[in-house]
């Protein structure tokens, strides 16, 4: 049995958590509180983050290097065969990582300038998204691959922002909204959240002396 130790809003953890629903691994779960470490968890975490699989005895940490171990152990395989196209999905995954740091400063800072400049970023790397997708209905095709893994995450923040705030992040880009819904209906991606999730996204947003806070209302 494999074992996902999760928090309940982190990115990360959802995409190991798509990767092995993809892959029918049979897994459960482990939600620490990151606010109050547990001595167990803080004895197995060398940078005290999440998420953190553990495989019998061994622990591996940092999401990119679960979801490598997973595609090495489990079937069916989420990234393509080719492996120049395979270095260009990981690639890309790096890209989706970069927005999700992009996105902490949008929920986090209080500084108007720094807002603003962050959320001109986000629009602009989603438009070059527009121009890699296909014809989808998933980031490579028919196929769902770790890309779409990663960035099934990084939408998820905006069914939420979009209730409070228009951000313009995917004005024009018909191919991202399309890839956007997609992934909002497949099984794994919503399985990889709690029941309440948005509630508890919201409710972490309202507690930040932020600009997205203030918009918010």
């Amino acid at each position: 049995m494999l074992t996902l130790v999760s928090f309940d809003l982190c990115p990360y953890v959802q995409r190991a958590a798509i990767a092995l629903s993809e892959k029918g691994a049979a897994f459960e779960r482990r939600t620490v509180d990151l606010a109050d470490k547990p001595a167990w968890f803080r004895a197995i975490s060398p940078l005290g983050k999440v998420p953190l699989l553990q495989v019998g005895d061994a622990v591996l940490f940092e999401s990119a290097v679960i979801v490598e171990y997973l595609e090495d152990t489990e079937t069916p395989r989420l990234h393509p065969a080719d492996p120049l196209t395979r270095a260009r999905h990981r690639a890309w995954m790096e890209f989706g990582s970069s927005i999700l740091a992009d996105i902490w400063t949008i929920e986090t800072t209080p500084d108007r300038a720094i807002f603003e400049a962050k959320t001109a970023l986000l629009r602009e790397k989603f438009g070059r998204l527009e121009g890699e997708l296909g014809d989808g209905p998933y980031f490579a095709g028919e196929d769902f691959t770790l890309v779409d893994a990663v960035f099934a995450p990084v939408f998820r923040y905006f069914d939420v922002f979009d209730r409070f705030v228009d951000l313009g992040t995917f004005e024009a880009l018909p191919n991202v909204q399309e890839w956007r819904r997609t992934l909002a209906a497949r099984p794994s991606v919503q399985s990889a959240v709690v029941a309440d999730y948005e509630a508890r996204l919201e409710a972490f947003l309202r507690r930040q002396k932020s600009c997205l806070a203030t918009m918010m209302g």
